[in-house]
């Protein structure tokens, strides 16, 4: 981000309150503008934002009923929030959700804290972890949406190339591949958003109502 961008407005949902009064101290280049512990109680406040950062994991004993994962994503999406999900699980299908990027919590600061601000400029953040069930999906014709070029480079990625090593392979520029990627992610992320679980059972070998799980029923919309 530089001097004449705008800072990025953050709003953090976890239920563990350290992490939501330490995040602020932890990441100075960005402007946490509120904290909660349950998705609920944010969208009765409607604060404006560029991102929601998300904990997968918000049901304990004092909050047994907040709603969480999957849902508590399409509940953020669908009041119009951009949310990067920030979890120790990488669950692997929030992007379906639509959700804008996926955090480990045990990434980095410095490297959480660019992922998101790449996820409040709408760019896709994907993991380590989930790019290799990206190209078995590729891989098995469940994704046939993206260009050649754009395979060269998810197939670099999942086998752990940096920018500058793929650079020297397919001889093009470091910021042109990065480019190659942005889209990629854009065209995955929508991809799954369109998908059914069973469409990516079949994909993945995997039997009727394994993902059942990741796709709960989306809360009902008021009439």
């Amino acid at each position: 981000m530089t001097q004449d961008q705008p800072r990025v407005r953050a709003l953090v949902v976890d239920d563990a309150t350290v992490i939501r009064e330490s995040m602020p101290a932890l990441m100075p280049g960005i402007d946490f503008v509120g904290q909660y512990s349950r998705v609920e109680t944010l969208l009765e406040d409607r604060p404006v934002a560029d991102v929601v950062v998300l904990d997968l994991h918000l049901v304990n004993s004092t909050q047994p009923s907040a709603r969480q994962g999957v849902a508590a994503v399409r509940m953020l999406v669908d009041a119009g929030y951009r949310v990067c999900v920030y979890s120790q699980e990488e669950r692997r299908f929030v992007l379906a959700a639509g959700a804008t990027g996926i955090v480990s919590k045990s990434a980095p600061t410095a490297e959480a804290q660019e992922a998101f601000v790449d996820a409040a400029a709408g760019r896709v953040v994907v993991p380590q972890a989930i790019i290799g069930l990206i190209e078995v999906l590729v891989r098995r014709k469940s994704l046939t949406i993206l260009s050649q070029r754009q395979r060269q480079v998810l197939a670099g990625r999942a086998r752990g190339l940096t920018y500058a090593e793929l650079s020297t392979q397919l001889y093009l520029s470091e910021s042109t591949l990065r480019g190659y990627w942005r889209d990629l992610t854009t065209n995955v992320s929508t991809h799954l958003q369109q998908t059914t679980p069973a469409e990516i059972e079949r994909a993945l070998g995997l039997g009727p109502g394994d993902l059942l799980e990741f796709w709960p029923e989306s809360p009902a919309r008021p009439r």
